[in-house]
């Protein structure tokens, strides 16, 4: 009796938990980078916090980057293989606008088929382009030419163009001594006349032979070097 007396006269024991008022104070340490940041301002060490911006001049493609107009460099190969003023080419822009990429390709182009396995006539012939380029300019400027060492440089590399022309041409009619000298001729007279006609202009008057025989001589020299004569 006893046991059922406590059983039915428990306290009522059933109910609802309700959860704590849990208040959460998330608070960023906003008030510690500031002293952070006041602190290293203060010493001096401010530039640690400088996020570097990107420079969107950084994402420029390579040609631009190396300052490479391929636009530009087939107009002046244009202007040089077809040198006669009847058809239209402003021919002035390969001395007036020089550039280096255009050249430079030239000559070794004209290096890589002059090789005949012998890899050395690379750099022999791009000292040639260099120091012959140099002397023609030391005398145009002689003889009172108002041309820069680039301008020179460029003309003359540019010029080279005529002589990888014709090398197809000699190799089939190198059984032929005539025809190949006819052809060899040709290639040089077509390189002379173009780098002469940009470079020899009306300054140089009654003086023009003293600079365009020096010009036909080193194109001369550029094909012996080609057919290793």
């Amino acid at each position: 009796k006893i046991s059922l007396f406590f059983i039915f006269n428990l306290p009522d024991l059933s109910g609802s938990i309700d959860s704590p008022d849990v208040k959460v104070h998330i608070s960023g340490d906003s008030s510690k980078d500031t002293t952070a940041t006041t602190f290293l301002r203060q010493r001096g060490y401010g530039w640690l916090l400088e996020v570097e911006e990107e420079d969107p001049e950084d994402n420029k493609p390579l040609l631009e980057e190396l300052d490479i107009d391929l636009k530009d460099i087939y107009y002046k190969i244009r202007c040089v293989l077809m040198p006669m003023p009847s058809l239209g080419f402003n021919r002035q822009v390969v001395r007036d606008n020089p550039d280096f990429w255009g050249p430079l390709a030239v000559v070794l182009f004209f290096s890589m088929i002059s090789l005949y396995g012998q890899f050395r006539v690379v750099s022999w012939i791009i000292t040639i382009w260099i120091f012959g380029s140099l002397t023609i300019f030391l005398l145009a400027r002689v003889l009172g030419g108002e041309v820069s060492y680039g301008q020179v440089l460029g003309v003359i590399g540019y010029s080279l163009l005529p002589l990888i022309v014709i090398s197809p041409l000699l190799l089939i009619v190198g059984g032929f001594d005539v025809l190949s000298t006819v052809v060899k001729l040709f290639g040089v007279f077509w390189a002379a006349y173009s780098a002469a006609s940009l470079l020899v202009g009306d300054e140089f008057k009654t003086k023009k032979p003293l600079l365009i025989y020096p010009i036909f001589l080193l194109y001369i020299y550029f094909l012996s070097l080609y057919t290793g004569v």
